[in-house]
């Protein structure tokens, strides 16, 4: 069987199996694929799926995105922008709303520069002032997070976004 065109996809496979310390089996049980399936992708005789490339990243703990790009499937800077994104949007310390001007931010400064943005980042956004208006006004108004309190209603908190008490520890 002929090798396909995907990249380096096995080699990096492979290379991020080894360095989990995981056999060629444990990888193929826990992302849910067979064994020879597993080991042809690896060999670069079979281009996976993105649902398999999913599998396989979850199982590794690594990005999904990394090996899309590796596999042709997502181009690179696409990659970057959705894990930008995907950082933003799990980030415990700031709210909701805080998440929404940032994306919005991110949005503009990306216009500005001339990329495409994604089209369901919400409403128009005209900049940084925009977005400061919006805090103030937030702030004026005491809007905050979904029970409408603030972020100081919930008390200090700790350098890793937990509501410890840092003396505690």
């Amino acid at each position: 069987m002929a090798s396909l065109n995907v990249g380096n996809l096995g080699e990096y496979l492979r290379e991020q199996r080894r360095t989990a310390q995981l056999s060629l089996r444990q990888l193929a049980d826990a992302a849910g694929v067979s064994n020879p399936y597993l080991s042809q992708i690896e060999r670069g005789l079979r281009k996976p799926s993105a649902e398999v490339l999913q599998q396989v990243a979850k199982a590794l703990r690594i990005s999904a995105e990394t090996l899309y790009v590796r596999a042709g499937i997502l181009d690179e800077r696409e990659r970057e922008e959705l894990e930008t994104r995907a950082v933003i949007l799990a980030d415990p310390s700031i709210n909701e709303r805080q998440k929404s001007v940032l994306l919005q931010i991110y949005d503009s400064f990306r216009r500005e520069n001339g990329f495409e943005v994604a089209p369901d980042t919400g409403g128009e956004f005209h900049g940084a002032a925009d977005a400061e208006s919006r805090i103030d006004a937030d702030a004026e108004s005491g809007a905050g997070g979904a029970n409408g309190a603030g972020p100081d209603a919930r008390g200090p908190r700790t350098a890793g976004g937990s509501d410890a008490d840092p003396q505690a520890n």
